[in-house]
């Protein structure tokens, strides 16, 4: 599997990074690591995530994100990757 991370989705995980860099020096680059060791596992589980707003949504072990994307033949498409805390309308709207 292929696995192709959409520019809005690297704002996303800059704008994390940046976020847990402000908390405590050392966290962005924790937080970062493991996003990347999440969407890394979808070269073997792509597909197999619950849908929500059309796309498969597969949470991160370590921090409150979610991971948007979807399958097309041999590639995963990774579109959004977004704070679980944040209002679930915004999430939806965000996913349009």
């Amino acid at each position: 599997m292929k696995i192709q991370i959409l520019d809005e989705a690297e704002q996303d995980l800059i704008d994390g990074f940046r976020f847990y860099e402000a908390q405590n020096q050392g966290i962005g680059d924790y937080f970062l690591d493991s996003l990347f060791f999440d969407i890394d596992s979808l070269q073997l589980y792509a597909g197999i995530h619950a849908r929500y707003f059309g796309y498969h949504r597969l949470l991160s072990k370590r921090f409150p994100f979610a991971i948007y994307y979807r399958v097309s033949g041999k590639t995963v498409c990774v579109h959004a990757i977004l704070d679980c805390r944040q209002n679930p309308m915004w999430i939806e709207e965000r996913l349009k």
